[in-house]
């Protein structure tokens, strides 16, 4: 989420001014042309023909001319963008703000009201339009390009709720004494052996209750329906690589394609940076491919005191968990490769804990490395490319 210049062209084209305040149930509508006079109202959740029917009244009340230019704004939250891309098509220009770049009163107790939010957001809009760079909005993704970033991340969940059966699944069993062999074989072995009744607990030979028995076998179930649904998920994902369908699979598919041709990039992780990331966002410089995935620094330096508080962590938090896996694998199977030697030079001589701090800024490095190589085809020096 980066810093937007203003868009308006000229300060005397008559310009409605709207805040949008998205609820579960209403919207607040807060609109006025930049001066004293705000109008308030209400409107169901989701009813854009009234929405539409407010715009127009706003207008009329506020002496602006019917064909009068709409600058609507609104917090980024459940919504999506759906709302964004409905008020884009009727001709409203739209903006959907980060929301920690609003401005808050600091008092540990204050007056919150969906009214108050609407005319809190329509004031940093009106001010943002004048002065520039008060607000920070969310960079919309083409519609097909936010449907296929989908695929990852219900492959990420799937995967969180694998992980919860299995370790739930061993719990239960180590309850009642039973030991469950490591990998997928240990836990086939054990549902066999719980289905047949041949499961002894308590270190004797007293047999599994029913109970315990019943829900072990329930989880079971759980489990292999979200295996199946991750083997589905990894043959769709093959297939938008192999055999793409629409011009934005096909962008997507060939970047894909070209990152894994670097030795330890997988496909694991290529999808997810080009889905959430190189597939469609694009870059001015170094500093924004960092910024995004909130590997940046954020050195505190005030009067006398100086120190560093870590990375931002305000970017897409699964480029940021991918990129640090891919470090690790990157000192692996890219000895050679720059990014590698400076990190040998740097920190492998540390502590665990240096390599560790080592290794968020080798991500960093990488990220910035492979953003490079799919601008240019050029691959990070020193790297070597994988043979399949």
């Amino acid at each position: 989420m980066t810093p937007t210049p203003r868009t308006n062209t000229s300060d005397d084209s008559p310009t409605l001014y709207m805040a949008l305040d998205l609820g579960g149930s209403k919207w607040v509508l807060a609109s006025s042309t930049g001066g004293q006079r705000v109008r308030r109202k209400t409107v169901a959740a989701g009813d854009v023909d009234a929405l539409c029917v407010e715009i127009a009244q706003a207008k009329k009340k506020l002496n602006l001319p019917e064909d009068a230019r709409v600058l609507s704004c609104h917090e980024a939250g459940r919504q999506g963008f759906s709302l964004h891309r409905w008020l884009e098509a009727q001709g409203i220009e739209s903006l959907v703000v980060d929301s920690t770049s609003i401005k808050v009163d600091q008092r540990k107790r204050r007056v919150k009201t969906d009214r108050i939010d609407a005319q809190a957001l329509l004031d940093e809009l009106v001010r943002h339009e004048r002065d520039g760079d008060q607000l920070r909005f969310c960079r919309v993704p083409p519609a097909e390009a936010e449907d296929l970033r989908r695929l990852v991340r219900e492959r990420e969940r799937l995967q969180q709720e694998k992980t919860g059966h299995t370790n739930r699944i061993r719990s239960l069993c180590a309850t009642k004494g039973v030991s469950v062999k490591p990998g997928a074989k240990g836990l086939r072995g054990l549902q066999d052996a719980i289905a047949g009744g041949q499961v002894t607990v308590d270190y004797s030979d007293s047999v599994l209750p029913p109970q315990l028995t019943r829900e072990l076998l329930r989880e079971f179930e759980r489990l292999e329906l979200v295996v199946a649904q991750l083997q589905t998920l990894k043959e769709e994902l093959r297939a938008l690589v192999d055999e793409p369908r629409s011009d934005e699979a096909k962008k997507a598919a060939a970047r894909i394609k070209q990152l894994q041709q670097l030795k330890g990039v997988g496909d694991k992780a290529a999808p997810v940076l080009v889905l959430e990331l190189f597939g469609w966002r694009e870059f001015d410089n170094r500093k924004q491919v960092g910024a995004i995935a909130g590997l940046t620094g954020t050195p505190y330096a005030s009067d006398g005191s100086s120190r560093e508080q870590g990375i931002s962590k305000a970017g897409n938090r699964r480029v940021r968990a991918v990129m640090n896996q891919l470090a690790w694998l990157w000192l692996r199977y890219q000895p050679q490769s720059k990014q590698a030697q400076w990190f040998e030079q740097r920190y492998a001589s540390g502590s665990s804990r240096i390599r560790r701090t080592g290794i968020v800024a080798l991500s960093r490095q990488l990220l910035v490395a492979f953003w490079r190589y799919l601008e240019s085809g050029v691959p990070p020096h020193g790297a070597a490319l994988s043979m399949s």
